[in-house]
C-alpha cells in the first residue's frame, strides 16, 4: 500500500507491504530514514496517531508504538498541545547516502597463488562434525561456563603431547595458553615482553606481513634483520640491540628456506647473551616433503623460546584456535593479557579439537593433505622449470608456498598487475618487506621474485597460472 499524507503535516510517501514483515517496523524504519536524510525537516509536525493510522489502514496502537520508539531514540519530540514534531538533528556534516550499486562482472580467476591458504576443499568437515557432536555429548555441564583463563586443560595436554611427538618440543600443559589464532597469541606475548622491559624486537626481512604493525601496537620498536639462504642472519641480529626476535625457522616466510643448524645454535646463544626471547612462528612445519620436519626451536632452547602455533594452515582459518608455549616466567603474564582481553576461545571447539587430535583424525588429515600438496608442488616445479628455466623456484622442501625468482630487471609490480588483468592473483616479494618508522634510507633492494602459494589451487590451475605468469613476464620485459 502506498499513501501520501498532507493534512496536518509534511507531504511524505509511506509504502507498506503487508507480506514483508511487521508493519510497525516498516513505518518506523521509513520515518527514521526520512529524518536522518533531512527529507523531514526539524520542527515539522507529523500527523496525529489517529489520522496516520487511518491513512495507512493500521491500528492506532501501531502508530503510537512507532512514535514512542522514535521519541525514545531522539528522532522526534512531543509536547502537550503541539503534537509530535521532528527533532533537531546534530549538524555532523553532510548526510551519508547509500551508495548506488553497480553490478560488476570481474574477470574469472584462472589461478589464485595467495600465500597462507590451505586446501579448503580438503577440510575434514565430517571428522570435525563428529568431534563437535562428541564434545557436545560428553563435555560436563560444569565446563560450559567461562573457561580457565589459560584454556581447556584437556586441549593443552593434547597440544603439548602432539608438539613433543611431532615437533620435538618439550613443553607441558602448564606452559601452554590456548588462544583464538596465531595473531591473538602474538599480541598477548608481545604485550607480556613489554611488561618485562623488552622494548625492541627484530623481524625477518623479508618476512610475514604486518608483524611490524602488531609489534608497534604492543609498544615495541620493530627492526628488520636480513634473511639469506640459511635463514635469519644472526650476526646482523646482534647489531640491532634487540632483545627479542620473531621468526619462521622451519620454513621461512616468504623465501622458504629453513634456519640452518649452526644458525639455530647461534640464535639460542644470542638469546642467552642478551637475556632475550625467541618467538617461533611454527605455522606449516608439518608439511615437509624430503624428510622428517625440522624440530621446533622450543625443544632446543625451552627457557628462551615462545612457540606459537594454530590450526589455520593445517585445518582451516575458520577454526580460530591456536596456542602459545611459553617459558614459565612469561605464562602468568600472557594468561593475564588474555583474561583482560577476552572471555577465551569457544570451549566446545577446544574440546572438539582435542578429540580430533587425540583420536588420530588430525594426523590422518595431515597425511592426506601432505600428499595433495606434494603433488601440487611437483606440478609447480615442473611448470616453472618449463616456463622460466631451471633453478628459478626455491623453498620447495616444505610448506605450501614457494619463491619464484624473476629475471634481473623485471618489475615485480608490473608483472603482478599484468597477471591480475589476465586472471592470476599473486604477490611480489617486495610485499613482504617493511621499513622502520625512523629509517633514514630505503632498504637494499632484493632480486625480483613472486611468492606462489599452492595450498588452495588445483594442479590444472597451477599449470595455467604459471603459463600466464610467464606471459606477463615476457610482456613486461619486451622492448
Amino acid at each position: 500500500m502506498t499513501v501520501d499524507w498532507a493534512r496536518g503535516g509534511p507531504d511524505f510517501l509511506v509504502t507498506l507491504d503487508r507480506g514483508a514483515g511487521p508493519l510497525r517496523t516498516q513505518i518506523q524504519d521509513q520515518l527514521r530514514a526520512a529524518i536522518r536524510d533531512r527529507r523531514l525537516g526539524a520542527g515539522e509536525r507529523l500527523p496525529s496517531t489517529r489520522h496516520l493510522a487511518e491513512l495507512l489502514g493500521v491500528s492506532r496502537g501501531t502508530i503510537v508504538d512507532v512514535y514512542e520508539q522514535l521519541l525514545a531514540e531522539g528522532y522526534v519530540e512531543s509536547a502537550v498541545g503541539s503534537g509530535t514534531r521532528v527533532a533537531t538533528m546534530p549538524a555532523d556534516g553532510p548526510v551519508r547516502q547509500a551508495p548506488s550499486v553497480v553490478k560488476a562482472w570481474p574477470r574469472p580467476v584462472e589461478a589464485d597463488f595467495e600465500y597462507g591458504i590451505p586446501d579448503l576443499g580438503s577440510v575434514p568437515l565430517t571428522d570435525w562434525s563428529w568431534a563437535v557432536s562428541e564434545a557436545t555429548r560428553t563435555l560436563p555441564t560444569a565446563e560450559l561456563g567461562d573457561e580457565d583463563p589459560a584454556g581447556s586443560r584437556h586441549l593443552r595436554e593434547v597440544v603439548t603431547a602432539y608438539h613433543r611427538r611431532v615437533r620435538s618440543g618439550c613443553a607441558v600443559a602448564d606452559d601452554t595458553i590456548i588462544v583464538s589464532g596465531f595473531r591473538q597469541g602474538l599480541a598477548f606475548a608481545l604485550a607480556t615482553l613489554a611488561q618485562h622491559g623488552i622494548r625492541r624486537i627484530a623481524l625477518e626481512d623479508p618476512g610475514p606481513r604486518e608483524h611490524d604493525v602488531i609489534a608497534r601496537r604492543a609498544g615495541l620498536d620493530a627492526v628488520p634483520v636480513p634473511v639469506d639462504d640459511h635463514g635469519l642472519d644472526v650476526s646482523r641480529l646482534r647489531d640491532t640491540g634487540a632483545r627479542a626476535v620473531l621468526l619462521t625457522p622451519a620454513h621461512q616466510c616468504p623465501t622458504g628456506v629453513a634456519l640452518g643448524p649452526s644458525r639455530r645454535r647461534e640464535l639460542v646463544a644470542w638469546a642467552d647473551e642478551v637475556d632475550g626471547v625467541i618467538l617461533e612462528d611454527d605455522y606449516d612445519a608439518e608439511f615437509r616433503y624430503d624428510r622428517q620436519p625440522v624440530g621446533s626451536l622450543q625443544g632446543l632452547g625451552p627457557a628462551r623460546v615462545i612457540a606459537l602455533g594454530s590450526v589455520s594452515k593445517t585445518l582451516t582459518p575458520a577454526i580460530r584456535l591456536g596456542w602459545v608455549l611459553a617459558p614459565p616466567r612469561f605464562v602468568a603474564g600472557i594468561v593475564e593479557e588474555k583474561r583482560l582481553s577476552c572471555r577465551g576461545a569457544p570451549g566446545l571447539d577446544q574440546e572438539a579439537l582435542a578429540l580430533l587430535m587425540e583420536t588420530g583424525r588430525f594426523d590422518r588429515h595431515l597425511r592426506r593433505v601432505r600428499e595433495i600438496y606434494r603433488a601440487r608442488r611437483d606440478v609447480l616445479a615442473a611448470e616453472a622449470e618449463l616456463a622460466f628455466g631451471p633453478g628459478r623456484l626455491h623453498g620447495l622442501a616444505a610448506g605450501c608456498h614457494a619463491l619464484l625468482r624473476l629475471p634481473e630487471g623485471t618489475s615485480e609490480d608490473a608483472v603482478v598487475a599484468t597477471a591480475a588483468t589476465m586472471g592470476v592473483r599473486v604477490n611480489g616479494l617486495g610485499n613482504y618487506r617493511f621499513v622502520p618508522a625512523d629509517a633514514q634510507t630505503e632498504p637494499d633492494p632484493l632480486p625480483p621474485a613472486l611468492v606462489l602459494g599452492f595450498g588452495n589451487v588445483s594442479e590444472h590451475q597451477i599449470s595455467r597460472g604459471i603459463r600466464i605468469l610467464a606471459h606477463a613476464v615476457r610482456h613486461q620485459t619486451a622492448p
